[in-house]
C-alpha cells in the first residue's frame, strides 16, 4: 500500500518498484513457532521461560491525540532471548466506540516493508477502514522492528544530508543510469551499491541480522497475547501480506482472520519476483495511457493513448541527454528521477494520476518541477527540506513528536535478509538484458535496486509453497492491475493457503480494500463474521 521515496543521489532507481519484489517465505512449521533450523522441535514460545515475560507483558496505554498509545518490548534474538538486547516497538490504537459489539483487535500492517502503523494512524490511516469494522474493533498499528519509531531502527545514513551528498564512484552520471551497458557504467552502479550496503553495516550492523520478517512476526504474536486476544485478527496490505502469511505458517492455529490485500508470492526467488512486478509496473503504465482519460479528462498530457505513450517515451529519450530544470534547487529532473515519479504514480490512479498528468505536461515544456517532487516531495520549490517526507503521500513523514523516516532503510534491510541473492555480481548483469526486453526502464531499474542485497548478512528464509497445516480460511484480495504485486501472485498465493479464497477487484492501481465499496464490504463479512467468500468473487 505504501511505497518509500527515491532518494536522491542514490543508487537505489526504483525504490517505489522494489517495496514488494525481494520477499521469501520460511521454513516449513507446525502448529507454533519453530526456529528456521532443520528438524527444529516445534515449542510452543509462550510457553517457553526465556519468552514468558515478554508473553505476559502488560501494556500501558496513554493518550496521544484521539489514538492511545503504548510500547512493546520484545527479544532482538529470539534464540537467545535472555541475553538482554531487546527492540521497542511504538503501537497506537483507535478504541472502538461500541465496547458492548468489540469483537477485539484488528492489527494491521499498511505495507512496505518499512512503513509505520503508528504513523499511518496518526496521519488519517484509520479513514482506511470502515466504519463498521472501527465499530466492532480497536484498529491497531504498530512499528515492526527496525522501523520508524522501533528502538533501536534500521540506519542507513539515506536521512543524513552529509551521506547523501557523497560522491559516488567517480564515474560522473553513470551510476544513475537505468540500463547501465558498459564496464565503466556497471563498476559505478556495483560501487555505488556496495558502499550502500557497508553504510548500513557501519551504522546498524548490530541488528541488520535480526530486522527479517521471520522475526517481525514472532514479535506480532508477543503483540496478540499483549493485547489480550486468544487468536489474532490481521489486515496487511501489500508487504504487510507477507508478514500476515508467515505469522500464518509460525501460528496457524493462533489466527482468527486473515485478510491479505495485494499479497506477495512467496514461491518466488528474487529475480523471478523481480521481473514480474517490472512486468507489472510496465503494464500500468499502458493502463493509464489507455484509461487517463476516464479518471482525469481534459487534464491527460495527450489526447489519445497513443499521444500518452508517445509524451512518455519522449520525455525518458529527452531528460537522459539533458534533464529538466526544478525550480528552487540546482538539481535537475534527470531520468532515474523521471522513473520514479512514473513508477510511484501508478500505485493509486484515483489520487496520482491527475497530478502526474499535469507533471507531464509541465515537463513538456521544460520544466521538471512537478515530476521532481512526486518523486521526492522534499525536493519542493518551497525550501522543504528532503528529510520532512521518508514516504509516500499517505506517509507524512516526521513531526515533532515523531522519529524521522527511515523507510527507505528499513526496506533495503529487511527484503536483503528476507531474500538469498547472489554474492557474485554476474547473475545480475545476466538478468539485466532479459529484463530491458521483457520490462525496459522497469525491469533494468528493478534489478538494479537488487544489487544492494549482494554484500547483505544471510537470512534463513528460502523461496517455497506456503505450508500452513491448521491455518482458518484466509482472505486473498488481488486487484488486476496492480501495478506492484502482480494479480497472478494472488491466485498463486490463494492457491498455497489450506481453505485459501479468493477476492479479485477488477482495475488499475495497489491495494482495494478501502478503495472498492464491493471488496470492503466483502472484507468486512469476513473480518466481522467469518463469513466466507464466494469461489470467483468478483468486484
Amino acid at each position: 500500500m505504501n511505497h518509500p521515496v527515491l532518494k536522491r543521489g542514490s543508487l537505489i532507481l526504483a525504490l517505489a518498484a522494489l517495496a514488494a519484489t525481494a520477499l521469501a517465505g520460511c521454513g516449513p512449521a507446525g502448529d507454533d513457532a519453530r526456529p528456521p533450523a532443520a528438524g527444529a522441535e516445534s515449542v510452543d514460545p509462550a510457553g517457553q521461560h526465556e519468552l514468558q515475560g515478554f508473553y505476559r507483558q502488560k501494556l500501558s496505554w496513554t493518550r496521544c491525540g484521539e489514538l492511545q498509545c503504548a510500547t512493546l518490548t520484545v527479544p532482538m534474538d529470539y534464540a537467545h532471548p535472555e541475553d538482554g538486547r531487546t527492540f521497542t516497538l511504538p503501537l497506537a490504537k483507535a478504541v472502538t466506540a461500541d465496547p458492548a459489539g468489540r469483537i477485539g483487535s484488528l492489527v494491521f500492517n499498511p505495507g512496505g516493508p518499512g512503513e509505520s502503523g503508528v504513523d499511518q494512524l496518526k496521519s488519517g490511516g484509520l479513514s482506511s477502514f470502515s466504519e463498521r469494522a472501527r465499530a466492532r474493533f480497536d484498529i491497531v498499528g504498530f512499528d515492526p522492528r527496525g522501523v520508524a519509531g522501533s528502538k533501536p531502527a534500521v540506519d542507513c545514513g539515506s536521512s543524513d544530508p552529509a551521506a547523501e551528498d557523497q560522491p559516488t564512484s567517480g564515474a560522473g552520471d553513470t551510476s544513475t543510469s537505468l540500463y547501465p551497458k558498459t564496464d565503466a557504467e556497471r563498476h559505478a552502479a556495483l560501487t555505488d551499491a556496495e558502499r550502500q550496503a557497508a553504510a548500513c553495516k557501519d551504522r546498524s550492523g548490530a541488528i541488520l541480522p535480526h530486522v527479517g520478517t521471520l522475526d517481525a512476526a514472532r514479535d506480532m504474536d508477543v503483540l496478540r497475547a499483549a493485547l489480550g486476544d486468544d487468536k489474532l485478527t490481521y489486515l496487511g496490505w501489500s508487504y504487510g501480506t507477507y508478514l500476515g502469511t508467515v505469522y500464518g505458517e509460525l501460528f496457524p492455529r493462533r489466527v482468527r482472520a486473515l485478510v491479505l490485500d495485494a499479497p506477495a508470492d512467496p514461491a518466488l526467488d528474487w529475480s523471478e519476483a523481480a521481473l514480474q512486478q517490472a512486468t507489472g509496473f510496465r503494464k500500468s503504465v499502458e493502463d493509464y495511457a489507455g484509461q487517463c482519460a476516464s479518471v482525469v479528462g481534459d487534464a491527460c498530457p495527450a489526447a489519445t493513448p497513443d499521444g500518452i505513450r508517445t509524451v512518455i517515451t519522449d520525455l525518458y529519450a529527452r531528460v537522459s541527454k539533458r534533464p529538466l530544470r526544478i525550480k528552487g534547487t540546482e538539481e535537475r529532473l534527470d531520468q532515474a528521477m523521471l522513473h520514479t515519479a512514473v513508477s510511484m504514480s501508478m500505485y493509486s490512479p484515483e489520487s496520482q494520476w491527475q497530478p502526474l498528468s499535469e507533471a507531464l505536461r509541465a515537463a513538456q515544456q521544460g520544466d521538471g518541477t512537478k515530476l521532481a517532487e512526486i518523486a521526492d516531495p522534499g525536493i519542493s520549490a518551497q525550501g522543504e527540506s528532503s528529510d520532512s517526507s521518508d514516504s509516500s503521500g499517505s506517509d507524512p513523514g516526521a513531526t515533532d513528536d515523531q522519529p524521522p523516516g527511515n523507510s527507505s532503510d528499513a526496506l533495503i534491510a529487511v527484503n536483503c535478509l528476507d531474500q538469498p541473492h547472489p554474492r557474485d555480481p554476474q547473475p545480475y548483469w545476466d538478468l539485466l538484458d532479459r529484463a530491458n526486453r521483457e520490462a525496459g526502464a522497469f525491469g533494468t531499474s528493478g534489478v538494479l535496486a537488487e544489487l544492494i542485497c549482494k554484500d547483505w548478512p544471510a537470512g534463513p528464509q528460502k523461496p517455497h509453497r506456503v505450508q500452513a497445516e491448521g491455518l482458518p480460511p484466509a482472505l486473498v484480495v488481488g486487484t488486476t492491475g496492480d501495478p506492484a504485486t502482480p494479480y497472478e501472485w494472488s491466485k498463486n498465493l490463494a492457491a498455497q493457503l489450506p481453505g485459501g479464497m479468493l477476492l479479485t477487484f477488477r482495475g488499475p492501481g495497489h491495494t482495494a480494500y478501502g478503495r472498492s465499496a464491493c471488496v470492503t464490504d466483502a472484507v468486512d463479512a469476513y473480518l466481522l463474521d467469518l463469513k466466507p467468500v464466494p469461489d470467483g468473487k468478483t468486484c
